[in-house]
């Protein structure tokens, strides 16, 4: 009796056992021709691959499944929206939740109303890694979604934007949390570097320019307020902008129940000689401004109640190649050793750990005695981060060859590769989708063919086929045991 109850156990186990994703491969050699193949015939939770190889131009759709990685492999793959659209919205419209992508490049979206985007996010979490946009009517427009959490790193944003001033380089509507990081963003057509309505913004360690001949309005804008934490950016206006404020805050009406904005080392160059660099609507809470550089001219913050302390307003801050955007700062800068302690505040860790690393990369920032003012510590650089790589030498429609590195990097390495991204920053960026921050894999190796399981109706990689045999085998072993026993 006990040998059939243990077996009847033993059947039990094996078919309530979860079930495992499937790898789905797209292009050239892949089970299907284009992602959006792919994305029809996925299942939650599975990750499809896209080979960097294919050709994918028109190639948009909805992507209705949850859980999905989506990943270019063996470099960046490309989708072109060449005159197509899915819904009249965006290159993919991501209808599920929960998903992931990965090295991939959008471009060309254009719709009937001017607000096309490379990513229509109209699902719950999304995380945007390693990605390159450009030259859409907006980079990612992202939905009302009261519980959803956005995080967008090591990825370029330029040239999106229809020219009318509504469109952006990214767009995020009303959400829980925003975090942006290790992110390049530049030349937005008229609209705005960064734009996001979350209940909670996380912007730290990025590059958010103008650039020479750039035409963008605000560089952020959080139209309406929420806790945020604008941290270690190298954030700069050019002389062609459309606004003359830098940052914005609460503008069209402080919406968001918490009003608390917090802007501590950044590096601030403004070379349109005058405008507001801190543009706060009149009854939000007393910003806490500490460390910045302030930089070209203006009026460093319209809030009167400001909470100002350890910046440098006044006078050259000798950055190493300000006309080249490179600002870490020279030996002997007013700069060094000028900065002041600060304590976190609430879930913010207000003292820097990184620093950003051209193009779209970032390494940890370590104290060299007192704390530098700016987004750069002096000879206190741990290295690029190994997991990302940026999009240099990808060109951007205009960009003028900004993001090439060399002369932009500071003499710093680029990062590029596999591997894991060390993220001691995930403090200051709090609850947001994937904590995990692993680095986008740029080629897939030995990643096992998908197959079709027959037991529990659905699909297991085939690295994982030994899993039910071993349990079988365990089990067959204590049922003998039992037998001796008995």
């Amino acid at each position: 009796m006990r040998t059939f109850t243990f077996a009847i156990s033993l059947s039990v186990m094996l078919a309530s056992a979860p079930c495992l994703a499937a790898t789905i491969t797209v292009g050239p050699s892949g089970q299907y021709s284009a992602p959006c193949a792919a994305f029809a015939a996925a299942q939650d939770g599975d990750t499809i691959e896209i080979e960097s190889s294919g050709t994918y131009d028109g190639d948009v759709c909805a992507i209705a499944k949850s859980s999905l990685t989506i990943r270019g492999i063996n470099g960046r793959a490309h989708i072109d929206a060449a005159g197509q659209n899915s819904g009249g919205k965006a290159i993919w419209v991501v209808q599920g939740n929960d998903t992931t992508i990965e090295n991939v490049e959008l471009s060309g979206a254009t719709v009937p109303d001017q607000n096309g985007a490379g990513i229509r996010q109209e699902g719950v979490n999304l995380t945007v890694r390693n990605c390159f946009f450009h030259d859409n009517e907006n980079g990612i427009l992202a939905g009302d979604k009261a519980d959803s959490s956005i995080l967008i790193e090591y990825s370029e944003f330029a040239n999106n934007g229809f020219g009318d001033g509504q469109t952006h380089n990214m767009y995020i509507n009303h959400v829980a949390s925003f975090t942006i990081r290790y992110s390049y963003t530049h030349h937005a057509k008229i609209g705005h570097l960064i734009k996001s309505r979350a209940l909670k913004n996380v912007i730290v360690y990025n590059r958010i320019m103008d650039e020479a001949d750039g035409t963008a309005s605000y560089e952020i804008d959080m139209p309406n307020g929420g806790l945020s934490l604008v941290m270690g950016n190298l954030i700069q206006q050019g002389a062609a902008t459309d606004n003359s404020s830098i940052v914005a805050y609460a503008e069209e009406g402080a919406g968001n129940p918490d009003q608390h904005l917090f802007v501590i080392n950044n590096t601030f160059v403004n070379d349109r000689k005058s405008g507001t660099f801190l543009n706060i609507k009149d009854g939000v809470p007393a910003v806490l401004v500490r460390n910045n550089i302030f930089t070209g001219g203006g009026t460093v913050i319209s809030q009167a109640t400001a909470d100002l302390a350890g910046n440098f307003e006044t006078g050259d801050p000798m950055l190493v190649n300000a006309a080249g955007y490179d600002y870490h700062l020279q030996p002997g800068s007013p700069c060094v050793d000028m900065g002041i302690d600060v304590a976190a505040v609430g879930e913010f860790n207000l003292t820097p750990d990184h620093q950003y690393v051209h193009p779209a990369n970032t390494e940890s920032r370590i104290a060299v005695g007192q704390i530098d003012i700016g987004a750069y510590e002096l000879n206190g650089g741990g290295g690029p981060d190994s997991g990302a790589g940026g999009a240099a030498g990808s060109g951007s429609g205009g960009s003028g060859g900004t993001n090439a590195g060399g002369s932009n990097a500071g003499g710093s390495a680029q990062g590029g590769g596999a591997g894991n991204t060390a993220d001691a920053s995930a403090g200051a960026a709090g609850a947001v989708a994937d904590a995990s921050t692993d680095a986008p894999r740029s080629g897939n190796g030995a990643t096992p063919a998908a197959g079709d399981d027959g037991g529990c109706g659905c699909r297991t990689t085939s690295d994982n086929t030994t899993v039910f045999p071993s349990l079988a085998l365990l089990g067959l072993g204590i049922l003998a045991a039992r037998r001796r026993r008995a």
